[in-house]
C-alpha cells in the first residue's frame, strides 16, 4: 500500500474513487448512511480544500484508491455546526479553546473493507496529522460512533 499526501487538485481528480471508498465505508453498518450522503461528501470537497491548513492523504493499492483521510486547522472561534457543540460542551469553553482551536481536526477517515486490518487507517492518520501544531490533533466524529 502506498500512502501519499495529495494536493488539492490531485484530490479532486480522484472524486469518483473517493466517493466509492466513502460509500463502502459509511453506507454499510454501523453507519448506514445513504448514497445521497456519499454524493454530498464529494460536493463538499471543493469548499473543504480551501480551508486553512487543509491536508489530504490518499492510499493506493497499485492504481486502486483504497483509503483516504482529510484534515484542517480548527478555526477560532470554535465552530457551532455538526458535532462541534457536543465536543465543546464536554470539554468546556477553556479547554475547547486551548486544546482544539488551532489544532489539526481530522474530518474524514475511510478505508475500503478489503483493506481493513492492514494498518492503513493508522498510516493515513499519521499522514494528515504530521506537523500538527504542538502535536494537537483530534477526530471529529458522530455521536452515533460505535467506538
Amino acid at each position: 500500500m502506498d500512502i501519499r499526501v495529495a494536493t488539492h487538485d490531485e484530490l479532486l481528480q480522484h472524486s469518483p474513487a473517493l466517493r466509492s471508498v466513502y460509500s463502502e465505508a459509511f453506507c454499510a453498518p454501523p453507519w448506514n448512511e445513504d448514497e445521497e450522503r456519499a454524493d454530498a461528501f464529494v460536493v463538499q470537497l471543493s469548499p473543504d480544500v480551501r480551508r486553512p491548513g487543509f491536508t489530504a492523504a490518499l492510499a493506493f493499492d497499485g492504481a486502486d484508491l483504497v483509503g483516504f483521510a482529510t484534515s484542517w486547522a480548527t478555526p477560532t472561534p470554535f465552530p457551532s455546526d455538526r458535532c462541534h457543540p457536543q465536543a465543546a460542551a464536554s470539554l468546556g469553553p477553556g479547554r475547547t479553546e486551548e486544546w482544539l482551536c488551532g489544532a489539526r481536526e481530522v474530518d474524514e477517515l475511510a478505508v475500503r473493507p478489503t483493506a481493513r486490518g492492514t494498518g492503513l487507517a493508522a498510516g493515513l492518520l499519521r499522514a494528515v496529522t504530521e506537523g500538527a501544531p504542538a502535536g494537537r490533533a483530534w477526530l471529529l466524529t458522530s455521536l452515533r460512533s460505535p467506538l
